[in-house]
């Protein structure tokens, strides 16, 4: 789906997060920056994937890894998500697509048979310097914590 590869500089952003703040790539600089796109708030595949996230984020802070996920989501929407599973890291309500599509994980999906326009749940691991260390396009929403950091 995304054309994004390892070794790739990772698309600059500018989003508000689920309570109005500006988040942007540049305030990641000299961190690891775990950047997940998620379907939908609140549907069950994107909580367990936040939640394995969550469960892990002092790990993944020790292994200086910063957190930041984004879906197409009103703040309203990521803001009920963030405080009904106590998030530690803020969520991108990216509901003009801008960050989506500079990364390139909007695009025809199937799901029961009907087609339709989504985002594809896609992680992108960007290192100290905003370069693309991997992409991870097989997320095990359960488990992804640990994909991440056997990667």
């Amino acid at each position: 789906m995304t054309t994004l590869k390892a070794g790739d500089k990772a698309p600059d952003f500018k989003a508000e997060d689920q309570d109005g703040n500006e988040v942007k790539l540049s305030d990641f600089k000299g961190k690891k920056l775990v950047l997940f796109f998620y379907p939908k708030a609140s549907t069950p595949g994107c909580t367990a994937e936040a939640c394995n996230l969550s469960d892990n984020y002092k790990l993944m802070q020790d292994k200086g890894y910063e957190i930041l996920g984004v879906s197409a989501d009103s703040k309203k929407r990521q803001q009920n998500f963030k405080n009904k599973y106590d998030f530690p890291y803020p969520l991108l309500a990216d509901e003009e697509k801008e960050v989506i599509n500079a990364y390139g994980v909007w695009g025809p999906k199937k799901f029961m048979g009907k087609e339709y326009d989504g985002i594809h749940r896609t992680t992108f691991i960007i290192d100290e310097n905003g370069k693309i260390e991997e992409v991870i396009g097989k997320v095990k929403t359960k488990a992804h914590a640990e994909q991440i950091l056997q990667g």
